[in-house]
């Protein structure tokens, strides 16, 4: 005799109860989790978009002031700033439509760094953009040769190795320092004023150093 199971297809109550069993469970969703993280994910999304659109941000009045407009109208192209994993490059429009063509996981780097967003969202400067915002800077500080050095180690700068500031530099104000030479050295914020400057310690710190060239070698992994 045929089996009726062969002719009806149908398997047995025992074996159907023992495949349910077998069955993994599939965990519930959680709408609010998802709608809560989606939220944050936009909200971060537009805070980008705001930085690289708005030029009176606070990060960019810090080294150049209202003179970031310069670096987009060009009169050799059009530039842009972009945002790919975190980091933010300028670059001429005529290459970005060249990279378009590409597929975006294959781009490492486009144009140059100019800095990076944090896990907190604030953006970091990075060396890289110094030749790019050397030229436009409103507050410069100039270092003796003796603190150079120093400056290009990583450490901040004492009143003893100050050369001159720029008049009317506010305390906390964003500054590009130079050598005597007007060499750009890299990047800074005041310690003090520019009439505190002239009355304090020699020993007191007048700068503190937020990038300098000196990363091209200690940090130069996390450069691009």
């Amino acid at each position: 005799m045929k089996d009726n199971r062969l002719l009806t297809g149908k398997m047995p109550a025992e074996s159907q109860n023992s495949n349910e069993g077998v069955r993994k469970k599939v965990p519930k969703a959680k709408p609010w989790f998802n709608r809560i993280c989606e939220e944050a994910v936009q909200r971060r999304k537009l805070a980008r978009q705001e930085w690289l659109i708005d030029t009176s941000d606070e990060v960019t009045l810090r080294s150049i002031g209202s003179n970031i407009k310069l670096l987009i109208d060009r009169s050799d192209g059009k530039y842009c700033f972009r945002e790919k994993k975190d980091r933010v490059y300028y670059v001429s429009e005529k290459v970005l439509n060249m990279g378009s063509m590409m597929n975006p996981d294959n781009i490492i780097s486009i144009g140059t760094c100019f800095g990076k967003f944090t896990k907190s969202g604030k953006f970091r400067i990075h060396i890289t953009s110094l030749d790019y915002l050397a030229p436009y800077a409103q507050h410069k500080m100039w270092i003796k040769p003796a603190a150079e050095q120093q400056f290009l180690y990583g450490h901040n700068v004492l009143k003893s190795g100050l050369g001159r500031i720029t008049e009317s530099t506010t305390q906390y104000q964003g500054v590009i320092v130079f050598s005597m030479s007007d060499v750009p050295l890299g990047f800074g914020v005041a310690a003090k004023s520019t009439t505190e400057c002239k009355h304090t310690d020699p020993l007191s710190v007048v700068c503190f150093n937020q990038a300098d060239i000196g990363e091209f070698i200690r940090c130069e992994e996390d450069l691009i």
